[in-house]
């Protein structure tokens, strides 16, 4: 006997309405950014909102994957390590997440497999039906207290062995809160021939999900004859076909979501009181980013940039710091290994500022070293985030100080001057997993300091991501030689932000500002760069 999780308090408030964003038979079609959009509009209606990624891999967290195979690691102000598709949720709305807002397959088996060794399955045979699913829409259920919308993306694509246990899951949701809360919607390829999305559809249908609204991802708005075809043979209103087109700037999706319907049709299918969206000041901040009247070349020097998504945040929120200036920052995307094969001068010398920012390993390293110098000697805008601040902090030890050998123990345990070493928090770590220093903390930033004067405040909280640290041992030698820590921990023991003395803006820190930029909130750090990039190419 199935029994209903129909839930409401006794103030007789309702349950959270749900929906459901899968995808077609192939990936990449942008569910992250639909279902962001999706919580957008809703939030500017004035409706309580939340997310949850349920993600395939039996990894229990993306923090072990390679860069190459997963993209970004966001991370969480609770120190979660979790899927790119988080920052999208943040960015396009008001909401601070948490570790309950991403869940594995690994994570859920995790749980139930738990569970069978404390003995709460009473000696049952445990399978994935019921006992996965069940776990699956537990943590549906637990993010969706207190909502009037929860939006559930379901990674992966329709077919894959992985991600049956989800979609099996939210199958059987509409039994267990009732079909008038349920609302299903897929990610097609929208291309001007309608059979991809009819097989997309068809793969739903037979494991038993009917989806209520496609979005139909493409290059221009698709025609209504176009659309009724689809409509007809998905089995779907000719009005739930929307043109998911691709844009200018992803912020626009949205504007276009709106254009097409799509707010008004969930509202009406959900049977959702609202008002209409105010989107006044989102539009206002696209226009912005669409006609600028300024532009700036930065070089961003990494270890991933074959892969644009490996650094998702960083380059929004350089999109975000442009805003206040209405100025498009073009960021040249440079593996820091051409730079040990060419040098500096032939990559950088066009560039108005340069960007090194995080990453593990030896690989590449001289490179970020050697532009770090470049942006230092030449008096170019300089921002370095995790790895580039513990990069800085080499450089200059070996450059100015005069540290020979100055190195990380982290590339060299061997150094003779280990400037950035393992913290001691961690040097009796054997795990890998969700052990680093993770999520937000306080730092006090410096009287007088440049960090000071961006951020306007004398204490910001920040989002960390790393296991090695600047080096004590070092802090007089390099502060005699115009090294400035403005930025520390409450306690003084861990530097924060470093920068220097007689440079127009060098700034690099130990945590990852780019977790907490939104477009509608750009961090004070990038708009700093991105104005002192400006000002360096007007010449003034």
């Amino acid at each position: 006997m199935r029994v209903r999780i129909i839930r409401s308090d006794k103030m007789g408030a309702t349950m959270s309405k749900f929906i459901f964003v899968t995808g077609g038979v192939v990936s990449s079609l942008g569910k992250g950014l639909a279902s962001a959009s999706i919580g957008n509009l809703l939030e500017s209606r004035g409706l309580k909102i939340t997310f949850l990624k349920l993600d395939p891999y039996i990894n229990v967290d993306p923090g072990t994957m390679n860069p190459y195979q997963h993209g970004e690691v966001y991370v969480t102000d609770d120190g979660a390590e979790t899927d790119l598709d988080l920052g999208h949720y943040e960015r396009y709305t008001s909401l601070t997440l948490t570790k309950e807002n991403n869940y594995t397959t690994g994570r859920i088996y995790h749980s139930v497999i738990t569970k069978e060794r404390r003995g709460d399955y009473l000696g049952g045979t445990v399978q994935v039906v019921p006992h996965v699913t069940d776990e699956i829409k537990q943590c549906i259920m637990r993010i969706s207290q207190g909502m009037d919308v929860t939006i559930v993306e379901i990674g992966g694509t329709v077919g894959d062995i992985e991600s049956l246990p989800f979609l099996e899951a939210i199958r059987q949701m509409p039994y267990d809160v009732g079909r008038e809360n349920v609302l299903y919607v897929i990610g097609t390829a929208g291309e001007l021939k309608t059979k991809p999305t009819q097989h997309s559809v068809n793969k739903l249908r037979e494991i038993g999900i009917q989806p209520h609204i496609l979005l139909c991802r493409t290059d221009r708005y698709l025609p209504p004859e176009l659309k009724g075809k689809i409509a007809m043979f998905c089995n779907v209103e000719k009005d739930a076909v929307i043109t998911a087109k691709d844009v200018e700037t992803i912020y626009e999706v949205p504007i276009v979501f709106r254009k097409e319907g799509l707010d008004e049709l969930i509202v009406r299918q959900l049977q959702l009181k609202t008002g209409p969206p105010n989107l006044r000041e989102w539009d206002a901040m696209v226009q912005k980013i669409k006609y600028p009247k300024h532009e700036v070349s930065v070089a961003l020097v990494g270890k991933y940039a074959g892969l644009k998504e490996c650094y998702k945040s960083l380059s929004e929120s350089l999109v975000h710091g442009g805003i206040d200036h209405e100025t498009r920052v073009n960021v040249q995307w440079i593996e820091s290994e051409e730079i040990e094969r060419q040098g500096t001068e032939r990559i950088l010398r066009e560039v108005d500022g340069i960007l090194v920012p995080g990453g593990f390993g030896t690989r590449g390293i001289e490179g970020k070293i050697a532009a770090i110098r470049y942006a230092r000697e030449h008096q170019i805008p300089f921002l370095g985030l995790c790895l580039g601040m513990q990069c800085a902090t080499i450089e200059f030890a070996r450059n100015v100080a005069g540290l020979a050998g100055a190195n990380s123990a982290e590339f060299d345990e061997a150094s003779s001057h280990p400037v950035i070493h393992l913290m001691s928090d961690q040097q009796s770590v054997s795990d890998k997993g969700g052990t680093m220093r993770l999520g937000s903390y306080l730092c006090v930033l410096g009287e007088g300091t440049l960090a000071q004067k961006m951020y306007g405040v004398s204490e910001v909280r920040e989002r960390h991501r790393h296991r090695y640290e600047f080096n004590n041992a070092y802090r007089e030698r390099l502060l005699a030689k115009g090294f400035v820590l403005s930025g520390l921990s409450p306690d003084g023991r861990l530097v924060e932000i470093i920068e220097l003395k007689n440079h127009p803006w060098f700034l690099a820190t130990q945590f990852h500002p780019e977790y907490n930029s939104r477009p509608h909130r750009p961090h004070p750090l990038f708009s700093g760069f991105v104005g002192a990039s400006l000002k360096r190419k007007c010449g003034h």
